[in-house]
């Protein structure tokens, strides 16, 4: 259990939740859980830890989120149950706002947002990641479940393009999380609800404004996809994201959106236009924190004509092939974690796509790593 610290002079003059938002940032943790009826929560490495503070009531709950909310926001949850925003506390950080309706009453999800954009050499993205951001057009997918680090993968790929190329970069969001300062590129944040009113409407919109670049947030719905795959189409990069946990089901699960009868259609379109497919997850690492694992496929005549022919059953063995081709598989970089002592085998297990494989894998590996030990011990003097 963790004991909140003492509130300064001024947190006392500013919003009540900055208190809790302060743990947060100090145990670096990922997300403040508030729900009526519970203690608050905070999410470390992983895990969810309980506050040392007392149970929120629908009147405090009110007291906390009320003075950080937008007022429109703030109605449109009271009507529907749901609303998200973004809350900054000045340069210390920002977070992302859910707020909902639970069985005993109001909740929040606060997710913390860097107070800057890391930089993929910041990250440490791996090549193999990294080289997505040299994609010029078509359609890249980051997927992963929630919590997975997809904005964050995306934020440092854009952050890369804004660096060294002069383009204009649209990002469409719910909200807008990371604020990237122009640089190299011109960049402009469209906001869910203040901008635009819909991540289709804007899509539909941004092809008048003269955009080189376009990240659309969250690829929730068929217009969504549809517009997307046609501003691909149009010769833009069009970043999108996906809840999926590999590759290939990424690509199933945009097919499998759109009407029967218009699956063909939109695999012809898909096999053109996708140029690469990142999936990633994070595991807990050895010694405290998170390291992200990833899967990378990448755009080939191979995969064109697999996605055309409806045989996207092909993509996994594309990926374990592709080593060469810049494309690496879930269960072959779980297994370099682990034998890179980063993460426990056991970690990556409950991780892996293929749990044989990734065992199969990891004793060949490991196999392989004595044998170059042994050698080695033989030829010493």
């Amino acid at each position: 259990m963790i004991t909140t610290p003492p509130v300064s002079m001024s947190e006392r003059s500013g919003n009540r939740i900055d208190t809790l938002l302060r743990i947060v940032v100090d145990k670096k943790a990922s997300d403040l859980h508030l729900a009526v009826g519970s203690p608050p929560m905070v999410r470390v490495d992983g895990d969810l830890q309980r506050l040392k503070w007392r149970t929120l009531t629908e009147e405090e709950y009110e007291k906390l989120i009320a003075p950080i909310a937008p007022e429109k926001l703030l109605k449109e949850w009271r009507e529907t149950g749901d609303a998200d925003f973004a809350y900054s506390m000045g340069k210390i950080a920002r977070f992302r706002v859910n707020l909902f309706r639970q069985e005993h009453g109001s909740g929040a999800v606060l997710r913390m947002i860097p107070p800057r954009v890391l930089s993929i050499e910041e990250l440490g993205l791996p090549p193999i990641v990294a080289n997505v951001a040299r994609v010029s057009r078509g359609l890249v997918l980051v997927t992963g479940p929630t919590g997975s680090g997809k904005s964050t993968t995306l934020a440092a790929l854009l952050d890369w393009i804004n660096r060294t190329r002069a383009s204009h970069i649209v990002t469409i969001e719910d909200p807008v999380e990371f604020i990237h300062m122009p640089q190299k590129s011109l960049i402009s944040h469209r906001e869910l609800g203040f901008d635009t009113p819909t991540f289709a409407g804007a899509l539909k919109a941004v092809l008048r404004e003269d955009p080189d670049v376009v990240l659309v947030g969250e690829l929730r719905d068929l217009e969504t996809m549809s517009m997307a795959l046609q501003a691909a189409e149009t010769g833009l990069l069009v970043f999108g994201t996906l809840h999926t946990n590999s590759a290939a089901k990424a690509v199933d699960r945009l097919i499998d959106s759109f009407p029967a009868e218009e699956q063909e259609e939109v695999r012809t379109v898909l096999a053109e236009v996708l140029k690469s497919v990142v999936a990633q997850v994070l595991l807990k690492k050895k010694g405290g924190g998170r390291v992200p694992a990833f899967e990378v496929l990448r755009g080939s005549s191979a995969l064109s004509n697999s996605i055309r022919e409806g045989k996207t059953n092909m993509i996994s063995t594309l990926i374990q092939t592709g080593r060469t081709a810049g494309m690496v598989g879930m269960d072959q970089y779980l297994v370099d974690l682990v034998v890179a002592a980063t993460v426990d085998a056991d970690e990556a297990f409950e991780k892996a796509l293929d749990k044989d494989q990734f065992k199969g894998l990891l004793e060949k590996r490991k196999a392989a790593v004595a044998a170059a030990g042994n050698a080695s011990s033989n030829r010493a003097p």
